[in-house]
């Protein structure tokens, strides 16, 4: 994508999120997210980031100036890498490190976020039957690994993460399946596009294998499910 086209699509959505309020990308803002562009940082990422970031305002219920984008450029960067590591794919300062300063939540703590997340997923009319029953079956399987993961070490620890492993992806077929079909091409079309700086320097059975990770990416988010799988 040209780079003023990057830009202008940020800046849109940026002040839709922003209620509105005209937050103009230009000088050294402009220079910060054509940085992102020429890392070739997908839209989806920075939308996502700009959520992050506002939602992180909002939630302290005081009133405040619209978000700028340079606010949102630690977001841009931890969600960047997170979607490296989900869709197998370089880009940018290949091979980073974990950045400074993000902390690494313990596997009880997954779980409780986890366990939350999928209750939610259980009473919620918007998700289909199909989830919502494996949802409340997969709570009850994690309330239950929750007490072993305090004190798993070595191979009963494996074991654990293993298992954590198959239920995240019996989760996510059972998504896939019971997903709208509009929905799963929309999600389709902006992994595509996501992966189009790429394609050219990938095998075909890495492109095939980093599209599956990426649809099922945007599709995680969009029904707000959470990640099983413990890295």
């Amino acid at each position: 994508m040209e780079p003023g086209a990057y830009c202008r699509d940020v800046e849109s959505y940026l002040c839709r999120r922003n209620a509105g309020h005209l937050v103009r990308i230009v000088g050294p803002a402009f220079d910060v997210v054509r940085g992102w562009e020429a890392r070739q940082i997908p839209l989806s990422v920075v939308f996502r980031a700009i959520d992050r970031t506002v939602e992180r305002r909002e939630a302290t219920g005081a009133r405040r100036r619209p978000v700028r984008i340079e606010f949102c450029e630690a977001d841009v960067q931890a969600l960047f890498d997170d979607w490296r590591r989900a869709v197998g794919v370089g880009g940018g300062d290949r091979g980073a490190a974990e950045p400074a300063g993000r902390l690494r939540r313990t596997l009880v703590t997954h779980l409780d976020h986890a366990i939350l997340a999928l209750t939610a997923v259980r009473g919620s009319e918007r998700h289909s039957p199909a989830l919502g029953e494996l949802a409340g079956q997969v709570v009850g399987e994690l309330d239950g690994l929750r007490a072993a993961a305090r004190t798993a070490r070595g191979e009963t620890r494996q074991r654990l993460l293993a298992r954590l492993a198959d239920i995240e992806r019996a989760l996510m077929t059972v998504a896939r399946d019971t997903a709208d079909a509009s929905l799963r091409e929309t999600i389709l079309r902006e992994t595509e596009r996501d992966l189009a700086p790429f394609r050219g320097r990938m095998p075909e059975a890495a492109f095939r294998k980093s599209l599956q990770a990426g649809t099922d990416r945007l599709l995680r988010e969009r029904l707000e499910l959470p990640r099983i799988a413990f890295e």
